[in-house]
């Protein structure tokens, strides 16, 4: 073109604008290491940047068409199918871009699961021999329990067998003490009636005696009696 045209330079500029923007976008999505979320809103961004670059090359075509001169419009359509080409460029690294960023996730989402399940597994483990631990230490306390109720329980049968042992010398006693007391009971009903006996005799024999005198007095002092 012999003069240069404002809304090429325009075009043109907005067009380099875009490739290079999509091309920092692209080189995003290369480095996007998750999540997922943010390389989807990324790649809404290029979907908005490739449809405004489309537009934007159409109008370029349209501009070229409009040229008066068959070269200008030949050298302008030249551009226009270099920009299509690099359009198509962009979409082929945009596509390779996506496919390794979402392989690339998906490998970290992966590990950080399988982290994940490790650190869950060490954990149930840790769990398990805590709750093995504390189910040993029950074990162990109401052991220790049964073994001091068996020493109260010893203890407490030898304290009754004692009592037992200390009631059956009592009542030995007792029983004991008894046959002494019905032995003293018959000796003093013994006792008791001799002491009758032997008064009775003392008495006979102090009114023999005393009939004896009698009779001697009798006979000395009245003999004619």
């Amino acid at each position: 073109m012999a003069t240069p045209d404002v809304h090429v330079r325009v075009c043109e500029q907005e067009l380099l604008r875009y490739d290079l923007e999509i091309k920092a976008l692209i080189q995003d999505i290369t480095e996007c290491d998750g999540p997922q979320s943010k390389l989807t809103e990324i790649n809404t961004d290029v979907k908005k940047h490739f449809h405004i670059l489309r537009l934007r090359i159409q109008d370029f075509e349209r501009i070229a068409m409009e040229q008066d001169k068959e070269s200008d419009k030949q050298a302008l359509l030249s551009q226009v199918e270099g920009h299509r080409k690099q359009m198509l460029s962009n979409q082929t690294a945009w596509r390779k871009a996506n496919l390794a960023s979402k392989l690339s996730i998906d490998k970290m989402e992966k590990q950080a699961l399988l982290n994940g399940a490790v650190r869950q597994r060490k954990m149930t483990k840790k769990g398990l021999a805590q709750n093995a631990s504390d189910i040993t230490e029950n074990l162990m306390s109401i052991s220790r329990m049964m073994a001091q109720q068996v020493q109260q329980s010893e203890e407490t049968i030898t304290t009754i067998a004692t009592s037992s042992r200390t009631i059956q010398e009592t009542n030995e006693e007792f029983k004991a003490m008894t046959g002494t007391i019905q032995l003293g009971r018959k000796l003093i009903t013994k006792y008791n009636r001799r002491e009758i006996t032997d008064k009775l005799l003392i008495f006979l024999a102090l009114a023999l005696f005393f009939a004896t005198v009698l009779y001697i007095l009798k006979k000395r002092l009245f003999p004619f009696l």
